[in-house]
């Protein structure tokens, strides 16, 4: 089901080609980010090859390099996610909001519709400013409002919000996109529970299950551990410096006893900042067992996970790419939806919070999990099939809400 405002666009036998836009923290070092984009781009060019697509991204030249499409900043003010202390950053940031509202619906104008691929666009379980992104969504919803262009928010992340601020901007977001899916229930739910009526919405799993994934390693691999920059959540600040370093101790601990079993580990990042936590890792434990991984995108980790005799992972889309190649996983849940992914892939017993890494408890968690792997592969491997289907689906429905009345029931295998 869609939600009952969307335009339909039309086909286009004559004229000009059908103009899509992305939008998001895109090419800016987040591997799940990017996995999404990367799913939805595989999806319209299997789908809809005739299909123009740009987008309105943090890493323009990123995106522009990896995926071969036209690219533009998402904020005027390059500094937009630095801490603004002087007059001259605070002066900055303040004219970048006037200006982004007159680029975002400018960008918006020239497209006949807008696609948000992924993400917890509508979610702050991760420290977040209401004026960086939440507001950055709230410019492109309110502009596809005004200017009459559909904008899809697709296979979204969505969490409750305390801050008024930030819980008023994604409010309204939800409300003025023309089309909402979620990647769980407790998105649509979290979003119902904001303000906004849900009752058209649909769930489905994530977009990063459609990506192709590569085939299992031979032999005992190593034990992937996903590691992240954890701080906590947006109302954990003050605490924010005591919850990493437990996060910090726990998880080096349990690196250094895989060590002293003769285990090989391989240290996994998802976004750009987890780079010194893996370092800080990989320099206490000072083995030549432990190695870091250098996955450029999602797929590079899929690759990692496949190869993985099990793995053990914080960040969420760790977690998809451990999942999607029906490796034994293990989470390190920061947040409920890590807790309903694993729910939904029939594994829920295998988690232990991250706020809580003791690395003895953690180490005898992840020897439970070694002694049920091959159940836990049986069982992944038969939700991955319902997953699949769930997602083409989605994206058939996505096809009959923005391009035609007429979509296939079941769009092809995308590549």
């Amino acid at each position: 089901m869609t939600s009952a405002r969307l335009r339909v666009l039309p086909a286009r036998a004559d004229g000009p080609p059908v103009r899509v836009g992305v939008f998001g923290l895109l090419g800016s070092g987040n591997l799940g980010n990017d996995g999404s984009l990367d799913a939805v781009l595989r999806y319209l060019r299997a789908e809809h090859p005739d299909v123009v697509v740009d987008a309105l991204c943090g890493g323009p030249e990123t995106v522009t390099a990896r995926y071969g499409i036209a690219a533009t900043r998402l904020h005027w003010y390059r500094g937009e996610y630095r801490t603004a202390s002087r007059a001259g950053a605070i002066a900055g940031k303040a004219l970048g909001k006037a200006v982004d509202a007159v680029r975002t619906a400018a960008w918006v104008r020239r497209h006949d519709a807008v696609i948000v691929p992924g993400m917890g666009v509508l979610e702050a379980t991760l420290p977040l400013r209401p004026w960086g992104f939440p507001y950055a969504l709230f410019l492109l919803c309110a502009s596809g409002r005004v200017l009459r262009t559909p904008v899809a928010l697709v296979g979204v992340g969505a969490a409750p919000v305390r801050d008024r601020a930030t819980r008023a901007l994604v409010r309204w977001s939800g409300r003025l996109a023309a089309y909402r899916s979620y990647r769980d229930d407790l998105s649509r739910d979290a979003l119902r529970e904001m303000g906004v009526d849900t009752s058209g919405d649909r769930v489905h799993p994530d977009l990063a299950f459609a990506l192709p994934a590569p085939e299992a390693g031979a032999g005992p691999g190593p034990v992937c551990v996903g590691v992240m920059d954890f701080h906590g959540g947006n109302d954990d600040r003050p605490r924010a410096e005591e919850i990493h370093r437990r996060y910090l101790d726990g998880t080096t601990g349990f690196v250094r006893a895989l060590v002293e079993d003769g285990r090989r580990v391989r240290l996994l990042t998802g976004d750009a900042c987890d780079a010194p936590v893996a370092a800080a890792i990989l320099d206490a434990v000072d083995s030549p067992l432990v190695s870091v991984s250098e996955a450029a995108c999602l797929t590079d980790l899929m690759a990692e996970t496949a190869a993985a005799g099990s793995v053990v992972a914080t960040r969420y889309h760790n977690l998809v790419c451990a999942l999607r190649t029906a490796t034994p996983t293990l989470a390190l849940s920061y947040a409920a939806k890590s807790d309903a992914l694993m729910d939904r892939m029939g594994v829920g017993d295998h988690r232990h919070p991250a706020r809580e890494v003791d690395a003895e408890q953690l180490l005898a968690r992840f020897r439970a999990l070694e002694k049920d792997a091959a159940d836990v592969r049986q069982t992944l491997a038969e939700h991955l099939g319902e997953v699949r289907q769930q997602l083409r689906s989605a994206f058939a429905d996505l096809s009959r809400a923005l391009f035609s009345a007429a979509a296939p029931d079941e769009p092809r295998e995308t590549p």
